[in-house]
């Protein structure tokens, strides 16, 4: 709490501020500091429509008045201090870095303003707006009130095309019942040009390689009305170039898989399928037969823009092309028999190196929220049978550990790792569904990889992954990845004793070690608005689904199997596990965001399960999650370990996690990031555990929910962020009911801060 001292000093402090900061006696003879404007609209109008006009015409009034902060002109004082014949350091700084200049009613033209104010309304179809302005003056200063008088607008009547017999205007016609400029509808100019953009769209879809939307004029016709109603013609410019009005037709295509800036020299061994020119050297870049499918149109085909970009998009999306370039030139100026043009197309593929070697050292998060360095060795072949293919072979060696670890011990974990992938830039699959994915071609991905886990005095664990699916872009925003295939194997090789009383003393998490064979299928979905950068508010959207056992259970009574929880001599697990991550962000400006995201995850363990695996459960707790928790220490319902040690560790895992997230962005400076931000979150079992007391998942499940607070520093260098995050928890779902919330915030004892301040260390933002 504020002490009355502080109060005082505030007291006194504004108020000097504001005086020290008055600008009145700066203002040169003669001249009258402008204000700004107010702007009135005369209208019986609803309000709504008076509100969008004044929002559109308010900022056409020129120019800005000087910023000011509860009437302090700051940044004018700033401005003026820094004009003094000596200014000194301090004063020649802050005109320097906040300084702003003066804006004076001289350096403004009413007579101007309202005359744009009046062509602007026009525009909307508020003809004949009567235009008045006032200036308020006083000694030294100054402001004008605009006020526009004006009545109902304009609105359509009836809307069509003069007669023409050029296949252009009939084309126009096509798609004339898709306009947005129907019986009724104000007159906007901003509308009209809007319907010349989708009228030229619609005829380069039909062919119309040169048309423009400056062609099409719109002719408004008031006479035929007393009251405020208008037709509206649309003709063509009676100078329209002859090739703009006839479609053009693809003669011949030319594809370059090896094109490079420095020319086509080398490029002289030609294969021709289905009408397409693949043009490459004597060694063959990519196979012909696979490289033709990516395109769209062919031979014959009406020149069509929008079928370009998803060409483009699909031969983009191979992965091994540093760039795309579609280009179409026209072949002569002789008009063919059916009345269109012959146009020729050339696709340029630039290929990126086939083979590439990295290494990397790395500091790393994981989604199992473990941090720490790790050492990467990665070899990559973009093309390995000459059909796109990318293979990926990575292994790792790395050390992980919560650095804010305090009292919790065996956290840490060394692993070693070796993990293939080769992507297929194509569907595998019996039945052919390429020409079905317009926007993207799914790729086919294979995978096979090897972790070795010793987590220190507790186990040492070997696990085996491999994978058969399929992932692909519906559009710019939406991504799938389906993986009908989805096999891991967990074998707990060696655990210590201490490792073996924990298993001892929870039959739960014993189970969850034991089913060592998981099989089943995935699907993940995502929605990212984030790709728009320019956009104010943007949502993401991520799922996942995962079901596992229930195929082999299957199996196991079909063939009345005598250990039907058993395949192989391995024990599966069986269950339903799915999670949403929803998140929106809302940018006050491009560094300046709020953004907040709710987590759902949960899993219902099936048949011989009474816990998901441990590999597939939800924590709680950590850099990722909630910060104000050490890493993992959160949950499951009210429990906390005995010893809140190495035992919780294990214990504090769930089939259930719900969290929720609220973080406020701002900048110091242009490397250097702030943040302030709230969790809340926890993590349930779906089963009774009677060695985890209060840990299964209930309707008071609101009154277990860990919440904290706290505040963060991220250091953006371009390639990576580092991100220190230091929480305190304010609400402990542990203690007593009534105890819960945190009282005291005694920063001071060393006590309270080793207990209550959490310090994260991460790469990358949390969400």
């Amino acid at each position: 709490m504020i002490n009355m001292l502080k109060i005082k000093w505030l007291l006194v402090l504004i108020p000097m501020l504001m005086f020290s900061c008055g600008v009145k006696k700066f203002i040169p003879e003669g001249e009258k500091l402008y204000t700004g404007a107010n702007l009135r609209l005369d209208s019986d109008l609803p309000n709504d429509d008076i509100s969008e006009l004044e929002n559109e015409l308010e900022p056409l009034i020129r120019p800005e008045p000087n910023s000011s902060f509860l009437g302090v002109r700051f940044n004018l004082w700033a401005f003026y201090k820094g004009q003094q014949e000596r200014p000194g350091f301090i004063n020649r700084f802050l005109a320097k870095r906040f300084g702003e200049e003066p804006v004076y009613l001289s350096d403004v033209n009413p007579e101007r303003t309202t005359t744009i104010l009046v062509n602007r309304l026009e525009n909307k179809g508020y003809f004949y707006a009567r235009d008045s302005f006032y200036v308020d003056e006083s000694a030294k200063f100054a402001s004008v009130d605009y006020t526009l008088r004006f009545g109902e607008p304009y609105r359509l009547e009836k809307y069509q095309v003069i007669e023409d017999t050029t296949a252009v205007m009939k084309a126009i016609l096509t798609g004339f019942e898709e306009t947005l400029l129907e019986k009724g509808h104000r007159f906007n100019l901003d509308d009209f040009k809007a319907e010349r953009v989708r009228l030229n769209l619609l005829l380069k879809e039909k062919g119309y390689y040169n048309f423009n939307p400056d062609l099409l004029i719109f002719e408004a016709d008031t006479n035929q009305y007393e009251d405020r109603r208008f037709d509206l013609y649309l003709r063509l410019k009676s100078n329209t170039p002859e090739r703009a009005i006839h479609p053009y037709v693809i003669e011949g295509i030319d594809m370059f898989p090896n094109y490079s800036v420095r020319g086509r020299s080398n490029l002289s061994d030609t294969v021709s399928i289905e009408g397409i020119r693949i043009i490459q050297g004597v060694e063959e870049v990519f196979k012909p037969e696979l490289l033709q499918q990516y395109v769209l149109f062919r031979p014959g085909s009406l020149y069509n823009p929008e079928v370009s970009r998803l060409t483009s998009n699909r031969l983009s999306s191979i992965g091994n092309f540093r760039y795309v370039n579609i280009q179409f030139t026209e072949k002569d100026t002789v008009l063919n028999e059916d009345g269109t043009y012959p146009l020729r197309a050339e696709i340029l593929l630039s290929p990126l190196n086939k083979r590439a070697l990295r290494a990397e050292l790395q500091a790393v998060t994981k989604s199992n929220n473990f941090v720490g360095p790790a050492l990467i060795l990665n070899y990559r072949n973009r093309n390995l049978f000459h059909g796109g293919e990318v293979f990926s072979l990575t292994g790792k060696i790395g050390y992980e550990q919560q650095l804010a670890a305090g009292n919790r011990q065996g956290l840490q974990s060394i692993e070693l790792g070796l993990q293939g992938d080769l992507v297929f830039p194509r569907v595998l699959f019996p039945v052919p569904v390429m020409n079905r994915f317009q926007y993207a071609i799914p790729k086919t991905k294979v995978s096979l990889g090897f972790e070795y886990q010793n987590r220190t005095d507790l186990y040492l664990l070997n696990s085996y992954n491999t994978s058969f699916g399929y992932l692909w872009n519906v559009n710019r925003y939406a991504y799938h990845e389906f993986n009908p295939i989805s096999i891991s194997v967990v074998n707990l090789a060696r655990t210590t004793p201490t490792f073996d009383e924990i298993l001892d003393a929870n039959p739960f998490l014993r189970r969850s070690f034991e089913q060592q064979f998981i099989f089943g299928l995935n699907y993940t979905f995502n929605y990212n608005q984030l790709v728009d950068v320019e956009r104010k508010n943007a949502f993401f959207l991520g799922t996942t689904f995962d079901i596992s056992g229930n195929m082999l259970k299957g199996i196991n009574t079909l063939f009345n199997s005598r250990n039907p929880e058993r395949i192989f001599g391995l024990e599966y697990a069986q269950y339903v596990r799915g999670e949403v991550d929803l998140r929106f962000y809302h940018k006050f400006t491009q560094e300046v965001q709020w953004v907040n995201r709710l987590f759902v995850g949960g899993g219902v363990p099936l048949g011989n399960s009474v816990s998901l695996p441990f590999v597939k459960q939800f924590f709680s707790g950590g850099p990722r999650s909630v910060r104000s928790f050490r890493i993992r220490s959160l949950g499951p319902g009210n429990y906390v370990s005995d010893q809140f040690g190495i035992g919780g560790f294990f214990d504090q895992a769930g089939d259930i996690r719900l969290e929720g997230n609220t973080e406020f962005r701002f900048p110091f400076n242009k490397y250097v990031k702030g943040a302030v931000f709230a969790d809340a979150g926890n993590v349930w079992l779906w089963n009774e555990n009677e060695a985890i007391p209060g840990g299964r998942f209930t309707s008071d499940w609101v009154k277990e929910l860990g919440v904290g607070v706290g505040f963060g520093v991220r250091v953006d260098i371009q390639f990576f962020v580092l991100r220190f995050d230091l929480a305190t928890p304010v609400r402990k779902p542990w203690l007593e009911e009534n105890e819960r919330w945190l009282r005291d915030f005694d920063v001071r004892s060393g006590d309270w801060r080793r207990e209550n301040l959490v310090l994260n260390f991460a790469i990358g933002y949390p969400f």
